[in-house]
């Protein structure tokens, strides 16, 4: 696959091979983390994949017979092309390349949106606006992938944390995947985090309804495989029993993270530190991982992650030892 820097200094040209190699539905890490680089290298380049994000969503539901002239416009099969102005024929170009390598690629025009990835760097939250309209803030060290089609809206949290205040489409269900777990958004707000297997899904607003993902048989109050959850409910899917339990939160509290404040309840430290560790620049070790089943119960603020640290010897049987860019916990009285 050629590299980005042989496709021209074009932002829009660029977006559009890119766009169509994203279509892939399993796309490669390397090509992912290429195309990554890209649109982090200048803004022009996001705005212009955006751009193509939102002409890919219009002939997407345009009707059959006005994609079909799309086609025989801007990527006849055909070798002549007709004459257009040099504005006309610039976009032709680009819309051309989109639509000519759907045809090459398959035969067929699948005009469902290609998968987009958003990821958060470690002590960074994110605002990201979709397509649809749908609103999400991303928590630190975070990654999600999007991928929009005509009958479903769909994300996969691959790790970490989001807020999603999701625009209404019945048409289109909005569907979170997260490991274990599918949340399907029944007109509603809410927050999703995901450390491993272990999920916790709270609502602000509207109702949601968990289901298992395909292997997957959460259990615990999930009657049928499914679980409606409503406005200032709370679930946690815990990976070693398989169950999830359900308890009330208040809607202040169900994403806490914003203001800079990790909630736990009943959690082993070693889920507690993984999202903790999303935050800290001097990310915290176990040198016994059998601490890590240690439950933990409390908040931790982000900004004075050091302080938390410090005081753990307080709470469990550990000892720290602090270095240069990491620090360890092991059990106290080790040497």
């Amino acid at each position: 696959m050629a590299n980005t820097t042989e496709f021209g200094k074009d932002p829009m040209h660029t977006a559009a091979i890119w766009w169509t190699q994203l279509r892939d539905p399993e796309p490669s890490t390397d090509l992912l983390d290429r195309w990554s680089a890209w649109m982090a290298a200048d803004p022009a380049n996001a705005q212009a994949f955006a751009q193509l994000n939102v002409l890919g969503e219009a002939v997407a539901h345009a009707p059959s017979e006005q994609r079909q002239q799309l086609i025989d416009e801007f990527a006849p099969r055909r070798a002549a092309r007709p004459r257009r102005p040099l504005l006309a024929a610039a976009a032709a170009a680009v819309i051309g390349l989109a639509l000519g390598s759907w045809w090459l690629l398959g035969g067929r025009l699948d005009m469902a949106a290609p998968s987009q990835q958003y990821t958060s760097a470690v002590g960074e939250d994110r605002d990201i606006q979709l397509a649809d309209g749908t609103a999400v803030q991303l928590g630190a060290a975070s990654t999600l992938t999007t991928r929009y089609a005509d009958d479903r809206r769909a994300v996969d949290l691959r790790t970490g944390e989001a807020f999603f205040t999701v625009t209404h489409d019945r048409d289109r269900p909005f569907v979170v995947s997260a490991g274990p777990l599918h949340i399907e958004d029944l007109g509603t707000a809410f927050n999703v985090r995901r450390t491993g297997q272990r999920v916790s899904v709270a609502v602000t607003e509207g109702r949601v309804r968990l289901s298992p993902s395909a292997g997957a048989s959460p259990g615990g109050g999930a009657a049928s495989g499914r679980l409606d959850l409503v406005a200032g409910q709370r679930a946690e899917y815990d990976p070693a029993t398989g169950a999830i339990s359900v308890s009330e939160v208040a809607v202040e509290h169900a994403a806490a993270w914003r203001r800079h404040r990790l909630e736990f309840v009943n959690e082993p430290l070693s889920a507690v530190l993984a999202n903790v560790n999303r935050y800290s620049r001097q990310p915290i070790q176990l040198a016994d991982p059998r601490l890590g089943e240690l439950m933990f119960t409390g908040t931790v603020n982000t900004t004075t992650i050091d302080s938390w640290v410090g005081a753990l010897p307080h709470v469990f049987p550990v000892q720290v030892s602090t270095f240069a860019d990491h620090v360890v916990l092991s059990s106290a009285g080790q040497p």
